[in-house]
C-alpha cells in the first residue's frame, strides 16, 4: 500500500491516469488485508470477548473519519502544480509507520482444539452450517444495503434534489461517524443482550432508514436516514463477525474467513456498482425499496437460528 501511495503521488505529478489507476488498485488490494485485523483481534481474546475486541478495532474508523479529510486538505497543495500529490506522499509515510507498529505485534495464538484426536472435517460442512450462513448473510446485507444506499445518496441529494455539496458532505460525514461510533459499546451490547437482539436491532435500524427515505426528500430525511443506516451497519457487521468466529475450528479459520470476506465484499462491490445505475434509471424510492427483500430475508434467517444464537 505504501508503494501504491507513492505511485499515486508520481502519477498525479506526472499526469498519468493509467499509473493513478494502478495505484488505486494497490491501495484497494491492501484493504483486503486490513479487514483481517478484526479476526486477529477476535483470536487474541477469549471467545466470549470476541465482540468487544472486534468493535474495538472498528473504533479506529472514528479517528479516520475526522483525520482523513483534514490531512488530505492540509497536504493537498504541497506541490501547487499538481494538487493532492502531497496527500498521497503523506499516505505513504503513514502506511510505513503502520507497518512499523504491526511489526511489534506477535501473532495471536488460535484456541487449542477440543481434542488432540479431532479429525479435519470436509470444508463443505463448515459452509453449510446455519450459523455460518447467517454470519455471512449479516455481512452481505449489512455491507450491501449500507453501500447501496450510501453510494446513491450524493447523487440523489446533489444532482436530483439540488442540495449543496456542503449539505451532501455533512450527511455522508454524519453517516461515517454513525458507522463507527457504536463500536464503543456494540461489543458490550453483544455481551449484555446476545447476538440475536443486537443483529435484529441492526436490521430494524436499516428498515427505519428505508422508511424515512420513502417519506420525503428533505435534508432531515437524508440526514436521519443515513445516520440510522450507519448504526445498523455497525451492529450487523460486528455481530456477524463475532458469530463467524464461532463457526469454525482453529485449522479452518483462514479458509472460513476468506470465504466470508470474498462473498461480503464482492456483494459490496456489486452494490456500489449498481447504485448509480438504479437511481439514474429509476428513483431514490426504488433504491430504498430494493433493500427491503434483503433485510426481510436476514430477519427471517435470524428467527430460524435464534436458539442456536443463544448458545455460547
Amino acid at each position: 500500500a505504501a508503494a501504491a501511495a507513492s505511485l499515486g503521488a508520481v502519477a498525479i505529478s506526472g499526469g498519468s491516469f493509467t499509473l493513478f489507476c494502478l495505484a488505486t488498485i494497490g491501495l484497494g488490494a491492501n484493504m483486503a488485508f486490513v479487514q483481517q485485523y478484526r479476526f486477529a483481534a477476535a483470536e487474541s481474546v477469549p471467545p466470549d470477548k470476541a465482540g468487544r475486541a472486534i468493535s474495538s478495532v472498528l473504533v479506529g474508523g472514528i479517528a479516520a473519519a475526522f483525520l482523513g479529510p483534514e490531512l488530505a486538505k492540509a497536504t493537498a497543495h504541497w506541490q501547487p502544480a499538481a494538487p493532492y500529490t502531497g496527500s498521497y506522499a503523506l499516505l505513504a509515510i503513514l502506511l510505513l509507520a503502520n507497518t512499523g507498529l504491526l511489526s511489534l505485534l506477535e501473532a495471536p495464538q488460535p484456541p487449542p482444539a477440543t481434542s488432540t484426536h479431532e479429525k479435519d472435517r470436509p470444508f463443505t460442512d463448515v459452509l453449510i452450517q446455519p450459523l455460518f450462513l447467517t454470519a455471512v448473510m449479516a455481512g452481505v446485507v449489512g455491507y450491501g444495503v449500507m453501500t447501496f444506499i450510501m453510494t446513491a445518496t450524493p447523487v440523489s441529494m446533489h444532482l436530483h434534489d439540488g442540495f449543496s455539496l456542503s449539505d451532501t458532505a455533512l450527511v455522508i460525514q454524519s453517516h461515517v461517524v454513525a458507522m463507527y461510533l457504536p463500536s464503543f459499546f456494540s461489543g458490550w451490547l453483544i455481551d449484555r443482550f446476545g447476538l440475536f437482539k443486537v443483529m435484529a436491532a441492526g436490521v430494524f435500524l436499516n428498515l427505519a432508514c428505508v422508511a424515512i427515505g420513502l417519506i420525503d426528500h428533505h435534508f432531515i430525511h437524508y440526514w436521519s436516514g443515513l445516520i440510522l443506516l450507519g448504526l445498523g451497519w455497525n451492529l450487523l457487521f460486528v455481530g456477524g463477525t463475532a458469530l463467524l468466529t464461532r463457526c469454525y475450528r482453529a485449522s479452518e479459520r483462514f479458509r472460513a474467513q476468506a470465504v466470508n470476506d470474498f462473498i461480503v465484499f464482492g456483494f459490496q462491490a456489486l452494490a456500489s456498482l449498481s447504485a448509480g445505475a438504479v437511481i439514474f434509471r429509476f428513483s431514490w424510492e426504488t433504491v430504498n425499496l430494493v433493500s427491503l427483500p434483503l433485510l426481510c430475508a436476514l430477519f427471517c434467517l435470524l428467527i430460524l437460528v435464534r436458539k442456536q444464537l443463544a448458545r455460547p
